[in-house]
């Protein structure tokens, strides 16, 4: 086991390659997004409302290539290809979004993110989220803060809920299945400010780390969606759990992210019936 000297020391190092590689991607995806339009090429995967394009892929090919280049000895999974066949069973594991919010990049629609997080045996331990179209660079690791562009960010002091600022997504599969965020969506509107959905999760949850957003909630939601971000958001003093209140949002596929003084009510809302 490493030093926490050793730790700390690592894990800056992955944050100041992780930036490296987050720029690099954001460059790829503002160049592609100068060419979507209606005939620009747009597959599927699970659904007509899940696409994937060239560049989700072109950005993911060359941040593992560079993950692979720096930390050889890493395992990576990827939203496209999945966990690549090296090194699996590593106690360092990368999850990369190579473009957090593909239907608006799709559009044409300027808001969208690279992300990528390190879980260092299961802890996410470092996490950088880049939106190129603002040239906003998110970045934390474990005990060290979190930052946007290099300054200090800390999430907002709303503690009533009826105040609050939220944001939300749904799951790809909506049009099918009953359990499609649609009656959580409704009773939150009931008891909150607002509730706004921009399309990147990463983003959602970067910004209630920084104050913008006082909370956010999402379910089907996948590691390589959320890794990143909520290193960021706790770093930047904020809460993040699944819909019961524990520590296991991998697992459940649910996100639950807070400043922390409004987490309990957002819990409630959502054991709403």
């Amino acid at each position: 086991m490493l030093h926490s000297f050793d730790m700390n020391t690592e894990l800056e190092n992955a944050r100041l390659v992780a930036v490296e590689l987050a720029r690099g991607a954001g460059r790829i995806l503002m160049d592609g997004l100068k060419t979507m339009n209606a005939d620009a090429r747009v597959d599927f995967k699970s659904s007509a409302v899940d696409p994937v394009t060239e560049f989700d892929r072109k950005s993911e090919d060359f941040i593992v290539s560079q993950i692979r280049a720096n930390f050889p000895s890493h395992a990576i999974v990827g939203e496209e290809g999945g966990e690549y066949a090296i090194n699996k069973n590593s106690s360092h594991k990368w999850f990369v979004d190579p473009l957090d919010g593909t239907v608006n990049f799709a559009h044409g629609v300027p808001h969208f993110s690279v992300s990528l997080g390190l879980l260092v045996d299961g802890v996410p331990a470092m996490g950088v989220v880049y939106n190129p179209c603002i040239d906003e660079m998110f970045s934390a690791t474990l005990g060290g803060g979190a930052t946007l562009n290099g300054r200090p960010v800390r999430v907002s002091g709303t503690s009533i809920l009826q105040r609050s600022l939220l944001a939300t997504g749904f799951p790809y599969d909506r049009q099918t299945s009953e359990v499609n965020n649609f009656q959580n969506f409704i009773n939150f509107k009931r008891n909150c400010q607002a509730v706004r959905r921009f399309g990147s999760a990463a983003l959602d949850i970067c910004m209630v780390a920084c104050g913008r957003f006082d909370g956010y909630w999402e379910l089907k939601i996948n590691p390589h969606d959320i890794a990143a971000a909520t290193v960021i958001l706790r770093e930047a003093g904020g809460l993040a759990t699944d819909f019961s209140g524990n520590d296991a949002m991998f697992a459940t596929k649910q996100a639950v992210v807070s400043n922390g003084l409004i987490h309990q009510d957002m819990l409630r809302v959502i054991a709403m019936k």
